[in-house]
């Protein structure tokens, strides 16, 4: 593909479920850069760091470019007919149930519509899942209890008609900060809206809150029968919709009454008061919406908590309508489209149910298949552990790393380096899953292929490619295609194109439709390539009948039970106790506002890196003094399964009892922290999704003997310390380290570091009582490394000393001024990143403040800070108000 001067294309962000536009535009020098589509529907030309940080993501540094088998290079023939003929003999001697394929959210709708139906339909089982059963399948089956179907009803203009929002177990400032930003916009524009959120840490959603209530873990069962016990004692029930439109209200309520107020207060940590404030707004506000995500999903009981939402929304007859009803917001960028092609092991295609025969039938006979999945497949954790006891005996990844995302994710390593064949398709030549692949498939990347992505409110966008596909990668849907013919099933995989793979996508949701199913854009069923490339945005439901179609579900029923009413669920709130004496803490894992998943993507980007780059815990001030940790602090987090090594971050913001960290890092960026190894394989038994957010933990302090911060040119290939974190800044690399012993040769050390040149002035300062060494390394007029170490944490500036790696140092000044750890003459320390779409510093912040800028507007006016994506302002208020009570004082 050429690259056409200064064209811009319109695509769509490869993050979260909210499903951005993006113009991405290609210099005749091929610097690629990014801005928000203004006239994409869900975001109205914004974007959050990560989506305004996508150029620096699409180098080649790391890619996979060519097929490997074991090890070497090999040509796409013989990788593919290896493929194929180790899955089909695997499938001849062991049967269809002893391969599989476990896929990804990441993967564009005709990707995933490919690989599930050579499994479902050619291969015959229905072991495919995806990482998307991390994060919403509770959603799903929830969906599916009550409404028959996986319907999001509600759109994203709902959040802007509300007059009170709930956010439950959704961090949305920082995982969905466009969406955040939206509400922000909406509520100054009417500052009655009222927003409660509910979740067990005060994140920098909480700015927006009227309302915090810090819940227990997992005390969200409790809480919403509680509520819907408490609508049906003050009579502010709809029973006309309920009679109308709904079965099972009178045994949802009489299990609801299981707990009196008094028993949800116990349950949930709350107070009656508190309990009583959220319940009568609940109660009082007619344009309600619930927004829920991965503190809902994520848990042993992430079902029961869906439909216990999905209860109080019926019985309010608050679903489907302007500005009400509960909403799922999704992780991924598609993990909808996924749900769609029925990507996971308990669905069929086009939202069709595996369970039914007129169902199978139906697809079968569309596909001309030979076969079809008769039962169920097994989910991811199922999967991996069939994996590791021999069931499984060929599997096939794609664009995932379950070694770190996964639970128990020590075992899912052992039983993927067991398994007799694994096939890896990805982006990057090293990950921690890709490392044990026998096959090794190079796959194109976002910017690179063409597709569709569905977000969380049912539109449909497309992915357009930009760039040239690099070295021999292809698109995933090409890859899977090739095996199905390889294979024997040729005709059934012929598509050349993504947008045939789209129309018979199409056309099957559209087969055999009569409205009794809600997936339906058969309007596009004839879709050329003409047609696919000037798609526009569009909302299903798209049928290929003619007339303007509703974009909301279920305001006057219609439900796609059997009889189109929807069930309520009877729910009794259960408490489970997970601690122990030996385990006395719950800890909570999550994502932070700069990464993204396992970081292959956004470690590219220097400037993601700005604000967090290692792996911390939060905990709260008094579990901290009472285990011995200060903050800064390198701490080891243990459970009966495994252990990591990472920053203390004592805050006040964490739950007493709970310890927060985020899942992000990989043995690529840490020396031990794969946080999932910590986490139990323990699911909800409907949806079969793990339990990421409430394990039983341990904390203390690693006794550590020195502490250290380098920054250097090229990264290390090898780091001899017991904790280390690697990140990406400008110019280089950046290095937090803490040692077990301080009987090191520090200026051997440094070198090993950096990788100095020969004849390089190295340039030292050595206090060995103080425990104080300085070390820097010039190669002419840069900068080839720097090496700081202290007893405690180091208090150099980060982003003062990455940014020597970017300067000239041509006076010896200057140079000392680095070996000193501090900026010298006009230098500026622009403190901690807190934007990073625009570099501002807290630092630049506080002095800001200090020169007269009160307010959170006052600093964007001043510095252009939490002006873009906004997901830093609740940060910079922090710093706001700090400065002003200190002035104050």
């Amino acid at each position: 593909m050429e690259i056409e001067e200064a064209r811009e294309v319109r695509t769509t962000c490869p993050y979260c479920g909210v499903g951005c536009g993006v113009l991405a535009k290609v210099a005749a020098d091929g610097q690629v850069s990014v801005r928000g589509d203004p006239d994409h529907p869900a975001n109205f030309g914004r974007l959050c760091s990560k989506g305004s940080a996508l150029a620096e993501t699409v180098d080649l540094d790391g890619r996979l470019l060519h097929p490997e088998i074991h090890g070497r290079r090999a040509g796409w023939d013989e990788a593919l007919d290896l493929v194929a003929s180790t899955f089909s003999q695997t499938i001849a001697e062991h049967g269809p149930d002893s391969v599989a394929f476990y896929v990804s959210g990441q993967l564009l709708t005709e990707d995933y519509y490919v690989a599930n139906k050579l499994m479902k339909g050619f291969i015959g089982s229905a072991n495919i899942d995806t990482n998307s059963r991390l994060c919403m399948a509770s959603s799903v089956a929830g969906h599916r209890r009550a409404f028959g179907a996986d319907t999001v009803p509600g759109t994203y203009e709902d959040l802007e008609l509300a007059d009170l929002i709930v956010l439950v177990g959704s961090n949305l400032a920082w995982c969905h900060p466009v969406l955040y930003q939206r509400i922000a916009a909406a509520r100054e524009k009417r500052p009655e809206m009222k927003i409660v959120l509910i979740d067990p840490r005060r994140t920098m959603t909480a700015d927006i809150a009227d309302m915090h209530l810090a819940i227990a873990p997992d005390g969200d069962v409790a809480l919403f029968t509680g509520l819907l016990a408490y609508l049906g004692q003050h009579n502010a029930l709809d029973r006309a919709y309920i009679t109308a439109h709904t079965n099972g209200f009178g045994q949802a309520l009489f299990a609801a009454s299981a707990l009196d107020l008094a028993g949800v207060a116990a349950a949930t940590g709350l107070s009656e008061d508190e309990l009583g404030r959220f319940y009568s707004l609940f109660a009082a506000t007619a344009k309600t919406v619930t927004v829920y995500s991965q503190g809902v999903n994520q848990s042993s009981s992430g079902t029961d908590k869906v439909n216990a939402i999905i209860n109080c929304h019926l019985a309010t007859g608050r679903i489907g309508k302007p500005g009400a009803g509960p909403f799922s917001v999704t992780g991924q960028p598609n993990a909808m489209g996924g749900r769609e092609v029925g990507g996971m092991a308990n669905m069929l295609a086009a939202h069709m149910e595996i369970e039914n025969p007129e169902h199978r039938d139906r697809v079968q006979r569309f596909w001309n298949a030979p076969t079809i999945a008769q039962k169920p497949g097994l989910k991811a954790v199922e999967m991996f552990q069939a994996l590791a006891d021999g069931r499984i005996k060929a599997l096939w990844i794609m664009a995932t790393n379950p070694v770190d995302s996964m639970p128990d994710a020590d075992a899912v390593e052992a039983a993927i380096k067991a398994c007799p064949f694994v096939v890896v398709s990805d982006v990057l030549a090293q990950t921690d899953t890709v490392r044990h692949a026998h096959v090794r498939l190079p796959a194109a990347a976002w910017g690179e292929k063409d597709g569709t992505v569905t977000n969380s409110e049912r539109r449909v966008s497309r992915q357009r490619a930009f760039l040239p596909v690099p070295g021999e990668a292809r698109p995933d849907w090409r890859i899977v295609a090739e095996v199905g013919k390889r294979m024997g099933f040729g005709e059934a995989f012929s598509h050349a194109t993504p947008a045939e793979v789209f129309a018979e996508h199409a056309a099957l949701s559209g087969f055999e439709n009569d409205g009794a199913r809600d997936f339906d854009i058969g309007a596009y069923a004839g879709v050329d390539a003409e047609r696919y490339e000037a798609l526009e945005p569009f909302q299903w439901p798209a049928p290929s009948t003619t007339g303007r179609q509703p974009v909301r579900f279920f305001a006057n029923g219609n439900f796609y039970t059997p009889d189109r009413k929807a069930r309520f669920i009877a729910i009794r709130p259960t408490t489970e106790v997970r601690t122990s004496p030996d385990y006395p803490l719950i800890l909570n894992t999550g994502r932070i506002r700069d990464h993204w998943h396992t970081m292959t993507r956004t470690g590219k980007s220097p400037r993601l890196s700005q604000h967090i780059a290692e792996p911390f815990v939060e905990i709260h001030p008094a579990d901290a003094q009472r285990f011995g940790i200060g903050d800064a602090d390198i701490v080891r987090v243990s459970t009966p399964r495994g252990e990591v090594l990472v920053r203390a971050l004592v805050t006040a913001r964490q739950r007493q009892g709970s310890l927060f960290a985020p899942m992000h890092w990989t043995d690529q960026f840490a020396a031990k922290g794969r946080l999932d190894a910590l986490t139990a394989p323990l699911t909800d038994p409907v949806s079969g999704q793990p339990a990421l957010k409430h394990v039983a933990a341990r904390i203390e302090k690693f006794a550590a003997k020195a502490f250290g911060f380098a920054v250097m040119r090229q990264r290390p290939a090898h780091v001899a310390a017991a904790y280390w974190a690697v990140a990406k800044c400008k110019g280089g690399w950046r290095v937090e380290l803490a040692f077990a012993d301080d009987d090191i040769d520090w200026a051997g050390f440094a070198g090993s570091l950096f990788g100095a040149p020969p004849g390089a002035e190295i340039l030292a300062y050595h206090d060995r009582d103080a425990g104080q060494h300085r070390i820097a390394a010039f190669d002419g007029d840069q900068l080839s490394g720097a090496l700081f170490v202290a007893p405690g944490p180091v208090a150099v500036s980060r982003g003062w000393a990455a940014e020597q790696l970017s300067a000239d140092h041509f006076d010896r000044r200057g140079r000392l001024a680095i070996v000193a750890g501090r900026p010298g003459g006009i230098d500026v320390d622009r403190g901690a990143i807190v934007c990073s779409c625009f570099g501002v510093g807290a630092n630049q912040i506080a002095e800001a403040v200090r020169q007269g800028c009160g307010s959170v507007a006052a600093i964007g006016a001043a510095l252009h800070a939490g002006t873009n994506c906004g997901s830093c302002r609740a940060e910079i208020r922090v710093i706001v108000d700090a400065q002003i009570l200190q002035a104050a004082e």
